[in-house]
């Protein structure tokens, strides 16, 4: 009897030794593993370099200018109030390109006069046109001037309406581009695809 109780707790203790062994093993490889895996997934960087970009609107105030980036480039996102689109049929006569003809510089559904899907909401890429400076806001209207607001690259002089369409006279060859983008939600901006756009 001795031997078989002795048997017995060899093979107690072999088989929490192999149980044991195994689950110690299957953590150790979970933990090889994970990093590994992560490895695979994009990095930050590169979803930032291609991924699309999603912006809520909810706390936007009227009036406000947020910026955001995308693929590497500055976002101009405005929530423009409606005085500011009400100024944008004064500068018509003192505009380059007035009706967004140049095509390549916003999607068929911004080719109108606010460039936007919904006029509240202005979406250009931040560089302007001339050499890929980052224009500032100029929002306050001044008529004695001949501005009813909009964007005014510091650099070389270029000034771009509340629509980001170019003014007369000024280095800047064409409008402020309007990347792709579409609305998911009432609230909610996506920047970067447009299929479907809302």
């Amino acid at each position: 009897m001795t031997d078989d109780v002795a048997d017995q707790a060899d093979s107690n203790r072999r088989h929490f030794l192999t149980v044991a062994t195994a689950i110690t093993g299957a953590v150790g490889a979970a933990f090889v593993a994970v990093p590994f895996l992560s490895s695979l997934k994009p990095s930050a960087r590169a979803q930032a370099l291609g991924a699309p970009v999603e912006v809520a609107l909810g706390n936007i105030q009227p009036g406000e200018l947020v910026r955001v980036l995308w693929r590497g480039k500055l976002i101009f996102i405005l929530r423009r109030e409606e005085k500011m689109l009400s100024e944008l049929a004064n500068n018509d006569d003192n505009l380059k390109d007035p009706n967004s003809e140049v095509v390549e510089q916003q999607p068929e559904y911004a080719a109108n006069p606010t460039r936007s899907v919904r006029p509240e909401f202005l979406v250009l890429e931040g560089s302007c046109t001339h050499l890929g400076c980052a224009p500032i806001e100029d929002f306050p209207v001044r008529p004695a001037e001949n501005w009813y607001g909009g964007f005014f690259c510091p650099c070389h002089g270029s000034k771009f309406d509340l629509a980001g369409r170019v003014l007369k006279g000024v280095p800047a060859p064409t409008n402020l581009r309007v990347p792709p983008y579409r609305f998911v939600r009432d609230d909610l901006l996506l920047i970067g695809q447009d299929t479907g756009v809302a």
